[in-house]
Parts: C-alpha cells; structure tokens; sequence
C-alpha cells in the first residue's frame, strides 16, 4: 500500500483528485471535486463543479430541437403507413424499430430513427425534461463531441435492448436519455460528489421502478441505454485520463458497431417475427 508523500510512516489508499500524490487522512482536503493534498488545496484556481461549468449546450439545445421538430411532423401528417404489428401515421412506420424491418428488410436505419419519435406530447414531454437536465448538467463538464458519442452510442445500445427484450414496435429517446443517467452518474463519482446525493442515483432507481411497473414501457431498452452509456462515459474518463482522448471516441465507436451487430443478430435469431 502507498504512504503519505507527507508522511511516509502512514499508510493510505486515498490519492490527491488534483496531482495523484498519496495522502494521509491529516493531509486531507476535502473539495468538489474529491480528496486534495495541502499544496493543491492551496492552490487559488476556481474549481469546475458538474452543474457550475459555464457553457452553452448545444448539442443538448441540438437534440432537443429534433426530436420536436420529427414530433411535429408526426402530429401534422396525414398519410398512414403500417408496419406488421398495427398502423401508424407514415413518419412513424418508416421509423419505428421492430425485428420483421431489421431480420427481413434490412431496414438498419430504424436502430437510430426509433430514437428519435415519440408516441404522444406526455412521452415527448417527459423525455425532452431529462434531456434538457442531463445535458445541462453534462455536456458542459464534458464537451460536446463527448456528449454526443455518448448519447448516440447510448441509444443504439438501448435499441439493440429493446431488439432483445420484446419483439414489440418500440420508439422514443429514453435509451439516450438512461444512457446520460448512466454516464452522469460516472462523471459524478470519478469527480469526488455522491450519485445518491446528488440526485442521480435516485433518478435511475425511480425510473428503473417506472420501467417495471408500467405497462408498455420498453424495459429492455432502459438496461440496455443504461449499461451502454455508462460504459461509454467510463472509457471517455479513462482515455482522457490517459491523455489519449482519441480512444474514448474509439470505444464508443465499438461499443455502437458491437450493439448494431448484436441487435441484427438478435432480430434474425428471432425470425424476425411477433410473439
């Protein structure tokens, strides 16, 4: 076990969040942003906080504007289109995901354009809500481009989910959006704040209570935009880490082309058909 770069005597298993020396509880400081030694806790620089990082999202603000913009076209349309589980407005048919488009017509694109259509104003409402908390808390502690390869990678691991999970027609963007619950809370922990305390832990837990409880809710896609985001964000924090930012975007890269892989399997392993 490591000593105390002050004193070499105490062992301790707590580094300093700011230049990784090894730190005695008598050497401690606690701040924002985790455990610093004395030097660094002296230091008069100002400490980002996830929330406080004053930036604009824009790739939150981006996001948003999309899927209202698809959502409207939804509601103005009046052409039907169906799929072989029932009828939907065309926008909707030619957008929603279910296994017969994947296994039978090739029909990949629907991986991505699920997550962007919303069955009523209350799914959109919701979802949109989250959206536009965790991307203000996220995005700006982050970046945009992290943001984004999280988010996307986020909601195909949450489509291959759904793919998984039920041979139903599913749709909306709450793959994405437990995606950025998971990565937010990554970012919080490897920051030095409590999940719990910080409210993200109980926002995952209530809307993995929700998911089980409701019907017609794609639970699959939850887990699987849950777990996909949180690894995401994990490999990011771990490249940028490293001083290799490059291979956080390529872990993302893989994560999204191994879940497009698993979500066709999964969907030619089905027969492509309904229960």
């Amino acid at each position: 076990m490591a000593t105390c770069y002050r004193h070499p005597s105490r062992e301790t298993a707590v580094s300093c969040s700011n230049c990784g020396r090894p730190i005695c509880p008598d050497c401690m400081t606690s701040t924002p942003v985790g455990m610093r030694c004395p030097e660094c806790a002296r230091q008069k620089t100002t400490v980002k906080r996830l929330r406080d990082v004053a930036a604009v999202p824009r790739v939150t603000y981006t996001l948003i504007a999309i899927n209202v913009i698809v959502f409207l076209t939804e509601q103005g349309q009046f052409t039907f289109g169906f799929t072989s589980s029932g009828v939907y407005g065309k926008v909707v048919a030619e957008g929603i995901l279910y296994r017969e488009a994947i296994a039978e017509a090739d029909q990949y694109y629907r991986l991505v354009t699920a997550g962007f259509l919303h069955e009523n104003i209350l799914h959109i409402g919701f979802n949109m809500y989250l959206l536009y908390l965790l991307g203000m808390m996220l995005e700006p502690a982050i970046g945009g481009a992290r943001f984004a390869a999280i988010y996307f990678t986020s909601l195909l691991a949450g489509s291959f989910g759904a793919l998984l999970a039920t041979p139903n027609p599913t749709l909306g963007a709450s793959g994405a959006i437990f995606g950025l619950m998971g990565a937010a809370a990554v970012e919080l922990r490897a920051r030095g704040f409590s999940v719990m305390q910080s409210g993200i832990g109980g926002l995952i837990i209530l809307n993995l209570v929700l998911s089980f409880s409701l019907a017609g809710i794609s639970v699959g896609a939850h887990i699987g935009g849950l777990i996909g985001g949180a690894i995401a964000a994990l490999a990011v924090r771990t490249a940028d880490a490293r001083g290799v930012p490059a291979l956080g975007f390529a872990a993302c890269l893989l994560i999204s082309v191994a879940a497009v892989a698993a979500a066709i399997a999964v969907s030619h392993a089905s027969g492509g058909g309904f229960a």
